[in-house]
């Protein structure tokens, strides 16, 4: 009789698992900041400039820790911070923390550290220039 409960108990594990694994989203909006950190570094170390849409990166590392947006020579520009990197234990997240994607109408154009970012969308220059 123990034996058909042992059985039983391993199998609805063994179901539990497979159903975490294989229908459990992770999101970033869920996760420890130590862990949406990590994530976001994976992630945006993968991109390619040219092959993402702002849209398929808001749907997989969700709402951007800030941004910004301007229109200049009939073209969209936007820059989005995600956390990548703790500096300090202060309740806020600055730019220093923070790895920016750079979008010209909704395509991933350029990327780079948040403390590297240039003042007055001198970004924009840099990346329109190649």
């Amino acid at each position: 009789m123990n034996k058909k409960y042992v059985l039983l108990a391993l199998a609805l594990y063994g179901l539990f698992v497979f159903l975490v694994i294989n229908f459990y989203e992770d999101s970033p909006s869920s996760m420890t900041w130590e862990d949406r950190e990590e994530f976001n570094r994976h992630y945006i170390a993968k991109l390619v400039p040219g092959q993402f849409t702002l849209e398929q990166i808001l749907t997989d590392l969700g709402s951007p820790d800030s941004t910004e947006a301007i229109r200049k020579n009939n073209n969209y520009y936007q820059v989005t911070f995600y956390r990548t990197q703790h500096v300090k234990s202060d309740g806020m997240t600055t730019q220093e923390e923070c790895t920016y994607l750079l979008f010209i109408n909704d395509i991933l154009t350029g990327s780079g550290l948040g403390g590297e970012y240039p003042d007055n969308w001198q970004v924009i220059d840099k990346f329109t220039k190649k």
